[in-house]
């Protein structure tokens, strides 16, 4: 009986309260897995992993994958006077750094705590302990959740995953999308440099197909790296990541210029008579003014001159 008082105790208690800022908040995993005592233990972990605590924003560093294109975050200032005038609503994830004791990685919240940063405010954060994969999986649910990542963030999400050698299923998991979308994002990805996606920024305007169409553009060199910055850097300062798009979309590489060639035709005296200049574009006679009536004199020639050409070809 005293068991079951116990157990429900623990399980029924409410949620702890956020203390103090602290430099550090202990994260421990049950030393006992089995039997009662080990009910007991994991039911304690769990109400610990279940607490907010408040901690200094100085001691959390970045953690799991970059999900975010945009340095500069336009909604900053909204979210910073939000959470000045009502405080912060919605506690930020972290994890016990794995190589700096006292210190935290963010798993979600970056712009939560940069806005808290600012404001010299501490962070209202649930501390779990988590590894690697647990980490960018619990980063990609929760930005799926809230539909904050744009379609090219997601794609750079998917890609750093990929290239971390998660595997198909954990970048879908992550990403709560199906092996199709996967495949079709990391097709973009490989297809559009990274250098570019980070000169247009996270353009929350556009879908899969219009990235698509940019990704086949590229890939046909109609759209070249150079040529794209090029048209963004001549865009009016602020001008936004859609608009920016929009730019390097324009932005067909420039043609080769045809080669052509200009011969001097003389005549029977040896003075030149008329230039010939020969392209992709076909052929131009140039006569030279004051040529006493020979370009009349040509003109009407010429269907002869053609005539006579075309029985030597055959013969």
């Amino acid at each position: 009986m005293a068991r079951k008082n116990l157990m429900d105790g623990l399980m029924n208690a409410p949620l702890a309260q956020a203390p103090a800022p602290t430099a550090r908040v202990d994260v421990e995993k049950p030393r006992y897995t089995g039997g009662a005592i080990g009910a007991v233990s994991q039911s304690i972990a769990a109400l610990k992993s279940r607490s907010v605590s408040d901690i200094d924003t100085g001691l959390i560093d970045a953690g799991g994958l970059a999900d975010r294109i945009d340095t500069d975050d336009p909604d900053h200032a909204a979210l910073l006077a939000s959470i000045r005038d009502h405080g912060q609503q919605v506690p930020i994830l972290v994890r016990p750094h794995p190589e700096a004791e006292g210190r935290f990685q963010i798993v979600y919240g970056r712009r939560r705590v940069a806005a808290l940063r600012a404001l010299g405010q501490p962070a209202r954060a649930l501390v779990r302990d988590l590894d690697d994969r647990q980490l960018v999986l619990a980063q990609g649910q929760e930005n799926s959740a809230r539909k904050d990542l744009t379609f090219i963030e997601k794609v750079n999400f998917a890609a750093q995953m990929r290239d971390a050698d998660y595997d198909r299923k954990a970048i879908c998991d992550a990403l709560s999308v199906d092996k199709t979308v996967i495949s079709r994002m990391l097709s973009v990805a490989d297809r559009v440099p990274t250098e570019m996606i980070e000169l247009i920024g996270a353009a929350p305007g556009v879908g899969r197909d219009r990235w698509g169409d940019l990704a086949a553009r590229i890939e046909a060199g109609k759209i070249t790296l150079p040529a794209a910055a090029a048209m963004i850097a001549a865009l009016p300062a602020g001008t936004d990541s859609d608009a920016r798009f929009e730019a390097v979309l324009r932005a067909d590489a420039p043609k080769p210029r045809a080669k052509s060639q200009t011969d001097t035709i003389a005549g029977y005296e040896g003075q030149p008579i008329a230039r010939l200049t020969r392209g992709t574009g076909g052929a131009a006679l140039a006569l030279p003014p004051g040529d006493d009536g020979f370009s009349e004199w040509l003109a009407g020639e010429l269907p002869d001159l053609h005539r006579r050409w075309r029985k030597s070809r055959r013969d």
